[in-house]
């Protein structure tokens, strides 16, 4: 996983404003690998559906991914005959790879791509990239597993695509319903920003950029499809199946280790409603409350299951001491994490030291409750212990709360810049994504990594699908 990137804050979504034409608005990337039979005709129909209902100035960008056979020939005839059609060709295999370069380079403000089967009904196109060009949404993707969605596949692929975005929300907890149908767009913006964290050149490309995306907390729209599964698909399903996994192993362990860069990867403020500073509306308190009830639920069955071990060799004040300690240390790190959005290893010391005062004032109550039990009964019974334990624990959870979110981990956006994290400043000197350095407080949307700048949001206007002139800019 890459971080050694840090590739600054997030553009605002705006409307893309109209103005005089010159740049596609829409630039759809068709990648292929030795697709010399359908390519002709692939690339004819989409170009004469955009040509027809699509309402801005477009593209269609064909990224040859090192073929062998006749493509490249069928591309540059499509090219020479059909002027919004471009061709990119590619030395080196992967999806992912392609998709990566082309968008890259590309000076569209919005950018697709579609598999060259065209599995997917066009009719969804101008709904999937509608919210991007309105500034509502990030990305978008078309699924095949939402509830209006009309698909014709076999029992082997419907059964493998369920089971992988099964393992997917269970591991990685996504909430996109379809993570590798062949249809997806994405902000040129944002795409400067997330492509780089993106590691896999494969068909993985796609899980990976939207688990970053959603973590990133970017918006991602999904548009119900109309799909029918291609026979003949070039597709080598057990491969991709077990690159997927190791994809889905490598991104769960770099979450869980904090090694990724998202908190990089915040919005201006105010952007986000939920980050606006709204008088008597505490900021996150109530998913803090859920986060931190939820790791409290799961603390306290930790803690009780180890004071009961420790309590068969031990004395209950050394038990619960004990149990409480190495609870505490665990509870202190996942609220941390998921109560309190703190990733990385930046003040981890500092704040399970800060934790263990609170643990002590935890110890004080509960060790108190087992003193006066111990003086109102010389041999009071197992249960009772427990029952006395789990009153204390939830006076002490609540102190607890209220400690962790005015010391331990307070909000402090009030204090960083546009371009800090939550509870620190990006830093401010030159860092490097492979051999170029930039610096990273100057890194925004539509500014390169040389430090040249580009205008952020292009400048579009409406185009009715038969003017002579709209497209002139080729």
């Amino acid at each position: 996983m890459r971080t050694d990137s840090s590739p600054g804050t997030l553009p605002a979504r705006e409307h893309l404003p109209a103005a005089p034409a010159g740049t596609p608005v829409l630039d759809v990337v068709i990648p292929v690998f030795n697709e010399e039979k359908d390519l002709q005709p692939c690339v004819r129909r989409l170009h004469e559906h955009l040509d027809r209902t699509f309402p801005y100035a477009f593209r269609i960008t064909i990224a040859d991914n090192a073929s062998t056979d006749t493509t490249a020939q069928v591309a540059g005839r499509l090219a020479a005959e059909i002027p919004e059609v471009t061709v990119f060709r590619l030395e080196q295999k992967g999806r992912g790879r392609a998709l990566r370069a082309v968008w890259s380079a590309s000076d569209a403000p919005v950018l697709a791509y579609m598999d060259v089967d065209l599995s997917t009904d066009l009719n969804a196109l101008l709904p999937l990239v509608a919210p991007l060009i309105s500034g509502h949404s990030d990305l978008a993707i078309g699924s095949r597993l939402a509830r209006s969605s009309r698909v014709v596949r076999g029992p082997k692929r419907e059964f493998i695509s369920r089971a992988y975005n099964l393992i997917l929300r269970g591991s990685l907890q996504a909430r996109f319903s379809d993570a590798q149908c062949g249809f997806k767009a994405i902000r040129r913006d944002v795409a400067q920003v997330l492509l780089p964290l993106v590691e896999d050149t494969g068909w993985f490309f796609d899980t990976e950029m939207l688990v970053l995306a959603e973590r990133a907390g970017l918006r991602i729209h999904e548009v119900p499809v109309d799909w029918v599964d291609d026979p003949d698909s070039t597709v080598h399903i057990v491969k991709t199946a077990t690159d997927d996994l190791k994809g889905v192993w490598r991104i769960g362990r770099a979450l869980a280790t904090g090694s990724l860069p998202l908190d990089r990867l915040a919005r201006p403020f105010g952007d986000d409603p939920r980050d606006r500073d709204i008088k008597d509306v505490p900021t996150g308190l109530a998913r803090q409350l859920v986060g931190f009830c939820v790791v409290g639920a799961l603390s306290t069955l930790f803690y009780l299951l180890l004071y009961s071990g420790f309590r068969v060799f031990t004395g209950s004040q050394v038990a619960n001491a004990l149990a409480l300690l190495v609870s505490a240390v665990a509870n202190t790190a996942a609220n941390r994490r998921l109560t309190f959005g703190v990733r990385g290893r930046g003040g981890a010391v500092r704040h399970q030291a800060q934790g263990l005062v609170v643990f002590g004032i935890g110890l004080a109550l509960t060790s108190g409750s087992l003193a006066a039990l111990n003086a109102a009964s010389s041999e009071p019974a197992h249960f009772t212990e427990l029952a006395v334990l789990i009153a204390a624990n939830l006076a002490a959870t609540v102190l607890r709360f209220l400690l962790f979110r005015a010391w331990v981990f307070p909000d402090r956006r009030e204090d960083d810049s546009p371009s800090a994290t939550r509870y620190g400043t990006a830093p401010a000197g030159s860092t490097s994504y492979g051999t170029t350095p930039y610096d990273t407080a100057r890194f925004r949307a539509g500014e390169a990594a040389d430090g040249t700048w580009r205008e952020a949001t292009p400048h579009l206007q409406p185009v009715r699908p038969h003017d002579t002139d709209a497209r002139d800019f080729r």
